[in-house]
């Protein structure tokens, strides 16, 4: 997933998780007939109401948030037009879990280690102008890409293609960029395809086995291939070893450096900033070992098992709880090995 609106090298936006969708399947709630015959909702008790209040108030703030209406859609995907991925796809379990939050976050981090990369963020993105939007035009994309038809995964596509032929130029240290170019695409696709992944196995409902994570990896190189990424990778040995390859030219500079506060303390509305606060510190601490003493994060071991940890996964079964029914995709199949 990812110019790719998550690609750091496109004013597109950072990734981030999918537009919220209804489950496939799932309804309103049926109509109840009272004593007068009318049929409406029925009545719930006062401490229903109050936990089905609360519930739709969370979930509707984090709607706005990803898609700006507040209102959850159906994937329009189905059985007779699965779109790229379809229904019984990893794609769609992975991309359902608010683990994405946590991806979405380390993804955009470990992007800005690209010196190229980042010269197209510093110099053709205007994120600290409208970090929100940016954010709800990756959720677009992700969720057209996953849960729409092949028709408007296709169009998503398209627009997005058409991002970077205007992001090019020269970087600090004198090299000439482009967007387009294929070996920048893969670092992007890469760097999400990880973080994505990462952030699951971590954090999701339920580990995925190892022929499930290389199966999500192949499936997102249709994704990466058809924004014009090459030979991407097509399971996670291939992914880390894509991504080892790309270490001697990681760098970071002054852009690095303002590109990471900003994601780590970016200029949100103040009800969302202790949750965004769990989320920083629950992708800082997937980042690679590497990418940490880039950034001059120092390993926590102690700090992350006590306390990050505990906290991000309170924070996200919050979220898929006032998601649920109305969440980011299909329902994840229920866990037959333990949960990651």
């Amino acid at each position: 997933m990812g110019s790719n609106p998550a690609c750091p090298t496109t004013a597109a936006g950072p990734p981030g998780p999918a537009v919220v969708f209804l489950r496939p399947g799932s309804t309103p709630a049926a109509g109840a007939t009272g004593p007068s015959g009318l049929v409406g909702p029925p009545r719930p008790l006062p401490a229903e109401y109050l936990v089905e209040t609360v519930r739709d108030r969370i979930g509707r703030t984090v709607r706005t948030l990803l898609s700006g209406d507040g209102e959850a859609r159906r994937p329009t995907a189905d059985a007779e037009d699965p779109g790229l991925f379809g229904p019984d796809s990893v794609t769609w379990v992975v991309h359902a879990d608010p683990a994405m939050l946590v991806g979405g976050r380390r993804s955009l981090l470990y992007q800005t280690l690209h010196p190229l990369a980042m010269a197209g963020v510093a110099q053709h993105s205007q994120y600290r102008e409208d970090p929100l939007g940016r954010l709800r035009r990756t959720g677009e994309f992700v969720g057209m890409t996953t849960y729409g038809t092949r028709a408007e995964a296709d169009a998503a596509i398209r627009v997005v293609r058409a991002v970077p032929a205007r992001v090019r130029g020269t970087a600090r240290d004198g090299r000439i960029y482009d967007a387009r170019a294929p070996h920048l695409v893969a670092w992007v696709h890469c760097t999400e395809v990880d973080s994505f992944l990462t952030a699951f196995q971590r954090y999701g409902r339920v580990a995925l086995a190892p022929d499930e994570a290389d199966q999500y990896v192949a499936e997102m190189a249709v994704v990466g291939e058809a924004l014009g990424g090459v030979d991407l990778p097509r399971s996670t040995a291939a992914l880390a070893a894509r991504l080892a390859d790309y270490e001697p030219e990681l760098a970071v500079d002054r852009d690095t450096l303002a590109a990471v506060r900003f994601l780590l303390n970016p200029p949100l509305p103040l009800a969302v900033r202790p949750s965004h606060a769990v989320l920083a510190a629950a992708a800082v601490e997937l980042l690679p070992p590497a990418a940490r003493r880039r950034f001059w994060l120092p390993p926590t071991p102690v700090t992350d098992l006590l306390l990050v940890r505990p906290a991000a996964r309170a924070l996200l079964a919050t979220l898929g709880w006032a998601l649920d029914p109305l969440v980011t995709g299909p329902e994840a199949p229920a866990p037959d090995r333990p949960a990651a």
